[in-house]
């Protein structure tokens, strides 16, 4: 009987949503609204989580275990596996859920999840491995109905075998009753093979800022479609409180055709799309959001916290199962004029009824200023660290995309993102918050704050990050040889020298950094040639030959100090700069991605003296490259390693003068030692015979036997999120390292790294203070820890100097050392004749760097209280044994001086 009345409720269900499909956004919204219930009483899929809906169909429930959440913004997760071991497809979900109990749910599909507990808190992962995402619902969303034949593929080869749900309780003052909540979704599943896959397209802006009391602000975002066909059914738009209308486009031969239009302060669902519209090669994606800054006091900028702004419209197709895509983004706006003629009704905004603001925003909001509401932030709105509308589109920034290389289908370019996200956070907090806050700090103290606090909201927003995997040599390194000691680490940080000039250089995209046997810094960068979408077809073919090589000095050589130019070369010799390194000798070896070769110049060559590779013909062979990425010269044998690259993923070895001796590796994204996807930066370990790997697309480093290829070690963080761009070593045993941006659901943000070599410990981490890190791409480091990173989408250098942390710089093994800053900035050193000046100049000019970020006297204040508190106590401890003395033994008290004195 239950099961027949279990039966009846799912056909109900499925009925209900059939219903729905095809009403307006605002009718369907409405019926489901007075059709919400709280189901926290009810667990429907305690004890039949499968139900059965004939021979090949079959629903499943996948719910909350009864939990109640013991403090807001908790995140719960729980896992389900699918019960079937062939392919499947989710062609339905229904949610069941309240907004007056939960802010937001995810449902995520995976082959292992990051716990085998009933439920478990969030912060220890969602998945272990990779997941996608299938569903999101908040703000009492309706359902999501997918059109006949389309449907999610999961389980068998391909899919996922287990779906995670986490459920995210924002303000749990709805729990004080201590009832337990079972929200969840339930899911309609068959075995039958649908012809269709769906798919999900974002488009997200990522620059814009929103002037105090400007009335209009447009945020327009644009990219061209480079892929198979797609058919466009569904659509969601998301804003915060500034939003007024969001608007989405297919362009087609000038010809503007609406994909959906919507206020942004209704609910967060995935509406209609009204007329079918479909996307073809070369077509342009196109989205406005309008917003308006009356009402705030200070610039609003893209962020993820409620006092920023987001701009997203979220796309959902699908695809021919054969050419199927389950996701891509698009983030820059490829061609602003066009929105000269962008339709009107895009810059138009939805009128909202009161009712329907007060249903979106909850049933707590019935009572505000609906005028108010639209603009401003309530109380607890204002303290709360995520966002309060939709956590999905936090989780969805940015993926793909970080050298315009597709990471699922790498045959297709796909548009590049403008900036990072977590990055643009940072700005955010540090023109905001610290401008009220802390006007009277320096810029370090600025610096560390932002850093501080960044941290603290990557931890509440980072749910899918797997758990840490570490692996590492055990070999012991000697003594000064490969290892850094670990005294070393509470003295030893990394900070960005502000006072460089280099960062205001005009520079086109940096691909590579190097430094000569001068020390001077070399850039290799790509003039005005930049690759993107239409770079590369799917056979990874250069197809813009016609503008002929870059017109500018691609290699530059620059003074470290001043940025000074000193010399440039490389002029019309190359197409598409990629990597760069140079050996013992002061030779250049540099990679071209677009001529698929590498080169060896001397440093005022014009011609190359060795080149390696065929010109513009990709291969895999001996004597071709696919987009080579970085090469690597042996100090000793003069070995030549080049990673090839973004098609090939191997390492191939050259004799000095060019002849092929071996290969390994080859491609994968599971993490087996040994085989990569993308190396994409070389790093010779000369103290250990080491060749190191940045494998970018795996987010690790993978080091191996110089000669032989024999792996050795890999070293992998979850902080490195899930990829890691370069690798540079510094003789004596620090590793230097810098991540990519994040994927959606990861919150790791783009820093970075100085790294313990022989052990793998993450000593520091470092982010620039001035603007922002976007795509750093390559990284190298001096002996002196002078560390200099080019971005190859800011198309600048950053460089980071080592400093010493506060708190050890005063005491040293050698004596004591007294440091003061005058107010006019220049520095008094004083030390005690115990412990001599050192001479090597390097060291004090580090020094003086180090003391100038010092406080005013604080140094001073301490080192002389440590000194007068222990002659203080002990002079009165000597005056109490005197008196002791006296009034005991009289005028003869040595014996019990004595004693007393070895007692204490």
């Amino acid at each position: 009987m239950a099961g027949l009345v279990n039966n009846l409720l799912i056909l109900f269900l499925v009925f209900q949503n059939n219903c729905l499909g095809f009403r307006s956004p605002l009718s369907v919204f409405k019926r489901y609204k007075d059709a919400t219930r709280s189901l926290s009483s009810e667990c429907l899929g305690s004890d039949r989580p499968v139900i059965s809906l004939g021979l090949s169909d079959f629903a499943l429930d996948i719910r909350m275990p009864g939990v109640t959440p013991k403090q807001s913004d908790t995140y719960l997760c729980m896992s389900v596996p699918l019960p079937v071991d062939d392919e499947a497809y989710v062609v339905d979900f229904k949610p069941h859920a309240s907004m007056d109990t939960v802010h937001h749910m995810l449902l995520f599909g995976c082959n292992e999840p990051s716990s085998t507990e009933n439920y478990w808190d969030c912060d220890e992962g969602t998945c272990k491995d990779k997941s996608n995402i299938l569903y999101a619902w908040a703000r009492n969303a309706p359902p999501t109905r997918l059109p006949k034949g389309v449907g999610f593929r999961v389980g068998g080869e391909t899919g996922g075998k287990f779906f995670v749900l986490q459920v995210h309780y924002g303000d749990i003052s709805a729990f004080r009753d201590k009832h337990k909540d079972c929200s969840g979704v339930t899911l309609h599943l068959t075995h039958q093979k649908q012809p269709l896959i769906a798919g999900m397209y974002l488009m997200m802006s990522v620059n814009t800022v929103i002037p105090p009391g400007e009335k209009v602000v447009d945020a327009d975002i644009a990219c061209h479609y480079k892929r198979f066909p797609m058919h466009l059914f569904a659509y969601r738009v998301h804003t915060h409180r500034l939003g007024k209308v969001v608007s989405g486009y297919r362009v087609r031969n000038g010809q503007w055709t609406l994909i959906g239009r919507q206020s942004p302060q209704l609910p967060q669902a995935f509406y209609p799309v009204e007329h079918p519209v479909d996307v073809s090669y070369d077509d342009i994606l196109a989205a406005r959001c309008v917003f308006s800054g009356e009402g705030r006091t200070t610039e609003t900028h893209i962020g993820g916290t409620a006092n920023d702004e987001m701009c997203n419209f979220y796309i959902m197709y699908y695809m021919e199962a054969k050419h199927a895509v389950s996701y891509m983004t698009c983030t820059q706006n490829a061609n602003p004029e066009m929105f000269r003629n962008i339709p009107q009704e895009a810059n138009i905004p939805i009128p909202i009824k009161p009712d329907m603001l007060k249903m979106t925003h909850g049933h707590h909001e019935e009572t505000k200023d609906t005028d108010k509401s639209s603009l401003q932030l309530s109380k607890g709105e204002e303290g709360e660290i995520l966002d309060q509308g939709d956590f999905y589109s936090l989780l969805s920034k940015l993926l793909g995309e970080r050298e315009d290389v597709a990471h699922v289908h790498k045959q297709n370019p796909t548009e590049k993102a403008e900036t990072d996200l977590v990055a643009e956070i940072a700005n955010v907090v540090q023109k905001k918050d610290l401008a009220r806050e802390i006007t009277n700090h320096d810029e370090r103290d600025n610096a560390i704050l932002v850093r501080d606090r960044i941290h603290k909201f990557h931890r509440l927003e980072s749910t899918l990050r797997p758990p840490e995997s570490r692996h590492f040599s055990l070999q012991h390194p000697k003594h000064d040889e490969g290892s850094w000691d670990k005294e070393h680490t509470g003295d030893f940080h990394i900070e960005e020298a502000v006072e460089w000039p280099g960062l205001d250089l005009k520079l086109g995209q940096v691909s590579g950094l190097a430094l000569d046997l001068e020390n001077n810094l070399v850039v290799f960068h790509r003039g005005d040639h930049v690759w993107d979408e239409n770079s590369f077809d799917s056979k990874f073919v250069y197809q813009q030959r016609g503008l002929g090589p870059i017109e500018q000095n691609t290699i530059l050589v620059l003074n470290p100090s001043t940025a000074k130019l000193l010399h440039s070369t490389g002029k019309s010799l190359f197409y598409l700069p990629h990597g760069l390194s140079i050996d013992k000798n002061g030779n250049y070896w540099v990679t071209d991605v677009a001529l698929h070769q590498v080169f060896k110049l001397g440093a005022d060559a014009k011609e190359p003296l060795l080149t390696l590779g065929v010109a513009l013909q990709p291969g895999s062979d001996k004597n071709h490259f696919c987009q080579p990425t970085d090469v690597a010269v042996d100090p000793i044998s003069g070995s030549v390693y080049v990673s090839d690259g973004y098609c090939n993923s191997r390492i191939i070895q050259f004799s000095p003068n060019g002849l092929y001796i071996m290969q390994w590796g080859e491609e994968t994204s599971s993490g087996r030692p040994g085989q990569f996807h993308i190396p994409h930066s070389l790093a010779l370990i000369p103290d250990f015979s080491q060749l190191c790997v940045a494998d970018r697309e795996n987010g690790r480093i993978q080091c191996f036997r110089l000669g032989t290829g024999e792996f050795i070690r890999e070293i992998k963080h979850k902080s490195f999120g899930r990829e890691l761009f370069a690798v540079s070593y510094v003789p004596g045993g620090l590793l230097f390292a810098v991540n990519g941006m994040p994927y959606p659901g990861e919150a790791e943000p783009v820093q970075g790294f100085v790294m313990n070599f022989s052990t793998g410990e993450i000593i520091d981490t470092f982010i620039p203070l001035r603007k922002s890190f976007e795509m750093p791409h390559d990284i190298v480091a001096s002996e002196d820890k002078t560390v200099f990173v080019g971005d190859v989408h800011a198309r600048t250098v950053w460089k980071f100097a080592s400093t010493e942390k506060m708190e050890h710089r005063s005491v040293k093994k050698a004596g004591i050392e007294v440091q003061e800053i005058k107010e006019s900035e220049t520095v008094v050193e004083a030390r005690l004749k115990n412990n001599p000046e050192p001479t090597d100049p390097l060291k004090k000019q580090e020094k003086q760097h180090l003391v100038r970020q010092a406080s005013t006297g604080v140094s001073f204040v301490l080192i002389t209280t440590l000194l007068i508190i222990p002659v203080v106590v002990l002079l009165a401890i000597l005056v109490f044994i005197r008196w002791r003395k006296t009034t005991v033994y009289g005028g003869d008290g040595r014996g019990g001086c004595l004693n007393a004195v070895y007692a204490f």
